[in-house]
């Protein structure tokens, strides 16, 4: 098979495809995939409500699908990986599109009103809470504005190996402001149980430039229930506030979906392999079938637990955030010396892997690949917030 590529957005050369389809041909598709359909591509456009106009990209390599969101700053909105699915059930109940959410509604947290994916990108310039920030007096809303710009470019394709890939080029940048590129491609082999995000952000300015960025991957049924876990390297276990220290003896277990429950975040400080990298698990409460998500700890050297196992309507989820920062205001991340920045053309790159797991053995082999990174003398539970990780305790 040859390389298939087409251009499915380009708003510089009035691209722009309303419907399209790329299929593997039927003998290139796996054998015993349990499917009949051989892997495809299909680019098709969200029409009424509040997504109209949104470019939904569904990636399906014969077992696992993903539908990416390039309206939404290539957003994950949901997968699939054989019977299992993957995602949450937001109250905002399909994705919105960005010219409704109003980031400035609600003390500066309208995000919220179009927060549905399974992972969702916080950044490019802020992506804390929303703050004021004293040293150039920009006032920065919740999780930044990522997420809410449209890729002005899209392609997708099928490598000669069968690798299906869909990349788009998103840019926050403005006069006097934030000028960063956003390039992500997503990628599956035929057959696979892994989805692979290579990222990079680039510096299109003139000048050094601050970013941040947090994906922002939420999990919620069927993986999570009463007794569902998290399972992670950690060094640390810092509780961002003393709601959360009441809780962090249990840190890893969620509890059923309660109304009124009080949202809490920890931050882990991860242990790493030789080559940097890491991994978090969460996984049901029979350990039955579950979530990977691999990375590694230099471009992403922050991470974040939330759990809100608030009533099943009011959104009950986690979400398991690796990100260059903790996601508090961005002053107080300059101040404690977190805050990347990047020189003018200058380039940062992570990549990310998101791996399905079904049945004991799947679960229990990478729990053993924790188990072995793990330090020796076991995870610190620390007892209150921090003065060093913790804007507001």
């Amino acid at each position: 098979m040859t390389d298939q590529m087409t251009v499915l957005t380009d708003a510089d050369e009035r691209i722009w495809l309303d419907a399209h389809r790329i299929e593997t041909p039927a003998g290139d598709a796996l054998p015993g995939n349990g499917h009949d359909t051989s892997p495809s591509i299909e680019k098709w456009t969200i029409r009424g409500g509040p997504g109209n106009g949104i470019d939904v990209v569904d990636v399906d390599n014969g077992r696992f699908s993903v539908s990416i969101l390039p309206t939404r700053g290539m957003g994950l909105w949901k997968a699939r990986y054989d019977a299992l699915d993957l995602g949450w059930r937001s109250p905002v109940q399909r994705p919105v599109h960005p010219a409704m959410v109003r980031p400035g509604d609600n003390a500066g947290s309208g995000w919220l009103a179009g927060f549905n994916e399974l992972l969702a990108r916080c950044g490019l310039a802020s992506h804390g809470p929303p703050a004021t920030d004293e040293e150039n007096g920009q006032s920065t809303t919740l999780h930044g504005n990522i997420a809410n710009i449209p890729a002005h470019r899209v392609t997708a394709g099928i490598h000669s190996d069968g690798e299906l890939w869909v990349r788009g080029e998103v840019d926050e940048t403005s006069l006097f402001g934030p000028c960063l590129r956003l390039d992500s491609t997503v990628s599956t082999q035929p057959g696979s149980n892994r989805l692979t995000l290579n990222e990079s952000v680039t510096n299109l300015a003139s000048g050094t430039a601050e970013f941040e960025l947090l994906y922002h991957t939420n999990i919620g049924p069927p993986l999570l229930e009463h007794g569902a876990r998290i399972a992670a390297p950690a060094r640390r276990v810092i509780p961002s506030t003393s709601h959360a220290a009441a809780g962090v003896s249990h840190w890893d277990v969620f509890e059923a979906p309660q109304t009124g429950y009080v949202e809490e975040c920890y931050f882990l400080e991860l242990a790493a392999d030789q080559q940097g990298q890491t991994l978090v698990v969460l996984h049901d409460a029979d350990a039955q079938q579950g979530i990977a998500l691999e990375f590694s700890v230099e471009p992403l050297p922050c991470f974040t637990l939330w759990k809100n196992t608030v009533g099943e309507s009011d959104g009950y989820v986690p979400g398991i955030e690796p990100s260059t920062d903790l996601p508090n205001p961005r002053q107080f991340e300059r101040d404690k010396g977190r805050l990347m920045t990047l020189e003018p053309g200058q380039t940062w790159t992570a990549t990310i892997a998101l791996v399905a797991l079904v049945g004991n053995t799947e679960i229990a082999q990478q729990l053993s690949r924790i188990k072995d990174l793990t330090p020796e003398e076991g995870t610190q539970l620390c007892s209150a917030p921090l003065e060093s990780h913790t804007a507001t305790r």
